[in-house]
């Protein structure tokens, strides 16, 4: 498991890439909130905007996900538990004001990115520019 990337996946950098090029500047793999310990992948500070793009082995997509027939238990365990932080997290930030988006790694990045830019922009009162 140590080859699994927790930053900088591919789904991640093509996100980024777009969001950039469409002139918004975010950080990258940090926790908005001290005492969370979770680390989102984009953080809008200032918009309070949290992005995460979620693996869907990891998270459980309902679409893609299989259970591996190995070692079946611990795997299934794992997962849930991932699901169960999830939604902790998401539960929190909400709490204190965050908007809170997970993208799924197969989801197209160009519309991922207008979801994003749309929330960025209600955020901030920032117009589209024609």
């Amino acid at each position: 498991m140590q080859a699994n990337k927790r930053r900088d996946t591919k789904p991640e950098l093509t996100l980024r890439s777009i969001l950039h090029s469409r002139g918004l500047r975010f950080r990258v793999d940090c926790s908005p909130i001290k005492g969370v310990r979770s680390r989102a992948d984009i953080v809008f500070s200032k918009a309070k905007i949290v992005v995460f793009v979620d693996g869907c082995f990891w998270h459980g997509c309902p679409l893609h996900f299989i259970s591996p027939k190995t070692n079946a238990d611990y795997w299934s365990a794992k997962i849930a538990k991932n699901k169960g932080r999830d939604l902790r997290v998401d539960r929190v930030m909400s709490q204190a004001g965050w908007i809170v988006i997970h993208i799924w790694e197969h989801d197209d990045p160009a519309v991922a990115a207008d979801l994003v830019e749309r929330a960025w922009r209600r955020r901030t009162n920032r117009r589209y520019s024609n």
